[in-house]
C-alpha cells in the first residue's frame, strides 16, 4: 500500500512520529513524506533536518510559505501551496495520503486534492478551538477526507454531525500519547547542561496569537510579557517560539526583548524535537501559554496547566487545566495556584491504549475494501 504522510511543522510531525515509526518497518506499507509549510523555514528553525535524520526512504519537499505573517502574507501562503500542490497531486499517486490537524497549510494541500481524487486520513480532527482561525480549517479538512481519526467520543460525534454519516469515523485517542507509559526523559543533569537550564524550578512557556482576535493580539502579547517577566523572578522560563500562525512575529518580538531585557532568566527555543520537548515536560513545575499541547499531552506527564485566553477554547480538558484571561494579573493568579496544587494525579482524557495499532488495522482494512 503507497501511504503518503503530510506534514507542515514541528507540532504534527512530533504527534506523528510513533505512527511513523511503526509504518516504516512494516513491509505491507510503502510510505512518503510530503515535508512543506515551517519545515523548510530557518525562521522557524527548519525542521526539516529532523525529518531526514530519521531516514525514510522518499520525503519530498515543498516550499510555498512567504516571510512575512500579515492577514495577506498567510492568505497569499495558502494561495501559493494550493498551486504548489496542484502541481504534486498532478504528478503523484497515492493508496492513502494522512494529514493532521488544522493548520491552514494542510488546509491547501488537502483543498489542492479534492478535484484529483485524492483519499485523505485526518487525524484530530473534531475538535473546537474557537479563539483560532485553525477552527474554520480543521473542520475544512474533515469535509474533504475519506477516513478520520478522532481523538476522543466527543469529536467522533462532532465529525459525524458535520458529515452526516457514520461511515470510516473511528475514536483511537491521540497517536502522541502512544508511547508514554514507556517514555524515558533525558537524563535530567545531562537535559539541564544541553540547554544551560539553571538548577531550579522551571516553567515551560508556549504562546501562539488568537487569530481569531486579530486587533486584540498586541494588548495580548504586551500582557503577556509583563507577566512572565515577574514569574521569571521566582521561576526559570524555557520559551518555546511561536508557530507560523497571523500575527505570531508581534509575540516573539516581545519574547525576544523580553530575553534581552533578563538574559539569564529564559531560555529561548525555536525547535525542540519530540524527545526533548517532551522532557523539558517532565521536568517542568507546570506548563504556561495556550498551545494545543498542555491540553492534550500535559495531564500524562502529570503537570498543571496554565491555559491563557480563547485559543484553546472548546477544546475537550483534562482536570489538569487552570483556565485564565489573557490579562497579566490573572496569569499571575493562576500561576501561583497551579504552583501551590498539590501533585495532579487525574487521568488524561485523550489517552487511548494502543492508539498507533488500531489506525494501522484500521489502514489496513480499508485499503482491502478498495
Amino acid at each position: 500500500m503507497k501511504i503518503g504522510v503530510l506534514t507542515s511543522s514541528r507540532a504534527d510531525y512530533g504527534i506523528y512520529l510513533p505512527l511513523l515509526q511503526k509504518i516504516k518497518k512494516d513491509t505491507f506499507f510503502e510510505m512518503e513524506i510530503i515535508a512543506f509549510g515551517t519545515h523548510l523555514s530557518r525562521l522557524h528553525g527548519y525542521t526539516l533536518k529532523d525529518i531526514k535524520n530519521d531516514k525514510y526512504n522518499c520525503v519530498h519537499t515543498i516550499a510555498s510559505l512567504i516571510s512575512n505573517d500579515d492577514e495577506q502574507s498567510i492568505s497569499t501562503s495558502y494561495g501559493i501551496t494550493v498551486l504548489k500542490f496542484a502541481d504534486f497531486w498532478k504528478s503523484n499517486s497515492y493508496d492513502l495520503v494522512l494529514c493532521l490537524g488544522d493548520r491552514f497549510e494542510m488546509s491547501a494541500a488537502v483543498q489542492a486534492g479534492i478535484p484529483y481524487g485524492i483519499k485523505f486520513g485526518h487525524i484530530h480532527g473534531g475538535e473546537t478551538t474557537l479563539g483560532a482561525i485553525d477552527n474554520i480549517y480543521r473542520h475544512q479538512i474533515t469535509l474533504a477526507a475519506t477516513l478520520h481519526f478522532a481523538a476522543t467520543n466527543n469529536f467522533k460525534e462532532k465529525i459525524v454531525s458535520l458529515l452526516g454519516s457514520t461511515l470510516n469515523i473511528y475514536c483511537v485517542g491521540s497517536i502522541s500519547l502512544d508511547n508514554i507509559a514507556s517514555f524515558l526523559p533525558i537524563e535530567r543533569e545531562i537535559f539541564y547542561n544541553k540547554f544551560a537550564i539553571p538548577n531550579e524550578d522551571y516553567v515551560l512557556v508556549t504562546f501562539h496569537p488568537e487569530t481569531m482576535s486579530l486587533y486584540d493580539n498586541n494588548q495580548y502579547a504586551e500582557e503577556m510579557g509583563k507577566a512572565l517577566k515577574k514569574i521569571s523572578e521566582d521561576k526559570f522560563l524555557v520559551i518555546t517560539m511561536p508557530n507560523a500562525d497571523t500575527q505570531g512575529t508581534i509575540y516573539r518580538q516581545v519574547l525576544e526583548k523580553l530575553q534581552k531585557q533578563i538574559p539569564n532568566r529564559i531560555l529561548l527555543i525555536e525547535n525542540f524535537g519530540k524527545t526533548n520537548y517532551f522532557s523539558a515536560m517532565y521536568y517542568a513545575k507546570m506548563l504556561l501559554g495556550n498551545t494545543s499541547s498542555g491540553i492534550l499531552e500535559a495531564a500524562s506527564f502529570k503537570k498543571y496547566v496554565v491555559n491563557v485566553g480563547d485559543r484553546q477554547k472548546g477544546r475537550a480538558q483534562s482536570s489538569n487545566i487552570i483556565n485564565c484571561r489573557f490579562e497579566e494579573e490573572a496569569i499571575l493568579s493562576s500561576v501561583k495556584k497551579a504552583d501551590a496544587a498539590k501533585a495532579y494525579n487525574g487521568d488524561n482524557i485523550y489517552y487511548k491504549s494502543n492508539a498507533v495499532d488500531n489506525i494501522i488495522k484500521i489502514i489496513k482494512d480499508f485499503y482491502e475494501s478498495i
